[in-house]
């Protein structure tokens, strides 16, 4: 039996050992942010009710039942143990609040998205298929208010207007994912990272870039849209090479 197996007295068990693992692998990759950045998932209808990491805990040491349960419409809920920090209450408060689709959100300040973030023109050109993916599915904020408190969270979720946005690259600052799973979210997050990266690396050989047609970008990303399993499989992949290690991930 694998320790996915286990199922300790503790409700919406599976989203746990799925957000844990999304977090061990996000700091094997290199991108965490010390003790800060957070995920979240929603577990009841409204979305307002989510699981997400505790209080300032090391992305590669959260374990399933760390996660604190969370309700974005009951501030008593920075007062309980572990509660998540304000920017932790401002962003995903505020996403879960006032936008109904972003079941799970990941944030993070890995290099090449921040990095894409800090550019004059942040725009992510289809260069490549990983970039293609990502073709009039970005929102973009050119505003940065300072840390992510309540009433900027409030204005970041709204920036999510359009339902086939499920990435906000945050200027100055970071990257914001969303989707409708814990797989489908790392997993779109852990693309975006990689299609920043080859844009970044190619801007830095100075050559021109091969920019792909806008017809062939949009079929590229509508095909990767409906490709069968890709997140599910992959979480699958990662949460099997933890196990096999003797990770503690789902205790």
């Amino acid at each position: 039996m694998t320790v996915t197996h286990l199922r300790p007295n503790m409700e919406h068990w599976q989203e746990r050992v799925d957000l844990a693992a999304a977090f061990r692998w996000t700091a094997r990759l290199n991108m965490h942010e010390g003790v800060a950045n957070h995920f979240s998932v929603s577990v009841n209808e409204d979305g307002t009710q989510f699981l997400m990491n505790p209080n300032q805990k090391h992305f590669a040491r959260i374990r399933a039942s760390d996660m604190i349960l969370v309700d974005a419409n009951d501030p008593e809920t920075l007062s309980g143990p572990d509660a998540p920090d304000p920017t932790a209450w401002g962003l995903h408060g505020g996403l879960h609040r006032h936008c109904a689709h972003a079941r799970c959100a990941m944030h993070v300040h890995s290099i090449h998205a921040t990095v894409l973030a800090c550019l004059a023109d942040p725009t992510l050109p289809p260069i490549d298929q990983n970039c293609a993916t990502f073709y009039n599915r970005i929102a973009y904020d050119g505003n940065y208010g300072g840390l992510a408190f309540e009433e900027e969270g409030i204005r970041c979720a709204q920036l999510f207007s359009d339902p086939k946005q499920k990435v906000l690259v945050m200027g100055n600052h970071g990257v914001m994912v969303i989707g409708d799973t814990v797989a489908e979210t790392f997993n779109r997050l852990y693309y975006f990272e990689r299609a920043a990266e080859t844009y970044i690396r190619a801007l830095q050989t100075g050559q021109p870039l091969k920019v792909l047609s806008d017809e062939v970008a949009e079929k590229t990303a509508r095909e990767i849209e409906e490709y069968p399993e890709q997140d599910v499989r992959h979480l699958a992949e990662l949460k099997a090479i933890l196990e096999s290690e003797g990770s503690d991930y789902a205790a």
